[in-house]
């Protein structure tokens, strides 16, 4: 059963000038692994996190670091929750989720789906 459904855009560009301006914003928002990949990457990945938080309803608290986007050898994408954002999926019951990202012409986007059992 769905549970939720959330999708985002981000412009690279702005992100990368943010992320000029910002000193700390790429600690704050990735964990250890992401940190070292392409701007238009971390876009997407980004993206991801927003919609994962717009899937769970936005609630309040969560921390960007316990959202990851990992990639398996065939590239496939998936997330992996910690913390705050684990909290709010199991409050929801959601066991799985699906994800999509993408980057191209200065864009970035992500959605995910989010399913509970039954």
């Amino acid at each position: 059963m769905i549970v939720g459904i959330g999708v985002d855009v981000v412009d690279v560009d702005r992100f990368r000038r943010q992320v000029e301006r910002t000193p700390g914003l790429i600690e704050r928002l990735f964990v250890p692994a992401e940190r070292g990949l392409h701007i238009r990457s971390l876009a997407a990945r980004f993206a991801a996190k927003e919609a994962v938080a717009k899937a769970l309803g936005a609630p309040a608290g969560m921390n960007w670091q316990d959202c990851e986007v990992r990639v398996d050898e065939a590239g496939a994408p998936s997330i992996v929750l910690t913390g705050t954002v684990d909290d709010a999926a199991r409050r929801k019951g959601i066991a799985s989720w699906h994800l999509s990202m993408s980057h191209d012409g200065g864009l970035a986007s992500a959605m995910v789906v989010a399913e509970a059992p039954g």
